[in-house]
């Protein structure tokens, strides 16, 4: 292959644009409303705690499972004809990934029906994502399902 002094130029500009892409990666895989819980609450809005129990500890592959929980207000103002969201997340080879959701109202709970089609030890979290009303909240620990 004979290469020409344009196609050396293209190569480094592609390069280059393709550097100035990975830069940007970051700020775009993050989502919008995404920011700090602390910055969240300053900028007034309220603050919610989510906790949940798993209906058992140990189940078969494909049984089903309740994960029960609610969604309490901490210091806000009660907005009870809001529904709220609510996320399930599993933590998949180092990330969280959602794999069910509901919803409930402040001060209110909820419940999820849960089955895994493999044997595995599945650790969970609970997720309120921010709202108009509420600053982003996680569950305390993680919840732990031995599917076997």
């Amino acid at each position: 292959m004979i290469r020409t002094p344009h196609s050396a130029s293209r190569i480094l500009s592609a390069l280059a644009i393709g550097i100035a892409l990975v830069g940007l990666a970051p700020a775009v895989a993050a989502p919008a409303g995404a920011a700090p819980l602390s910055s969240a609450v300053e900028a007034g809005k309220g603050k919610v705690k989510v906790e949940g129990k798993l209906g058992k500890d140990h189940v078969k592959v494909n049984e089903k499972v309740d994960l029960k929980g609610n969604l309490k207000v901490v210091d806000a103002p009660r907005s009870e004809g809001s529904l709220e969201a609510v996320i399930v997340q599993q933590l998949q080879a180092g990330a969280w990934v959602n794999i069910a959701d509901t919803t409930c109202r402040p001060n209110g709970g909820f419940s999820v029906r849960l089955s895994f089609s493999v044997s595995a030890t599945v650790s969970l979290r609970l997720y309120h994502p921010e709202t108009a009303l509420y600053a982003a909240a996680y569950s305390a620990g993680t919840l732990t399902l031995h599917v076997g």
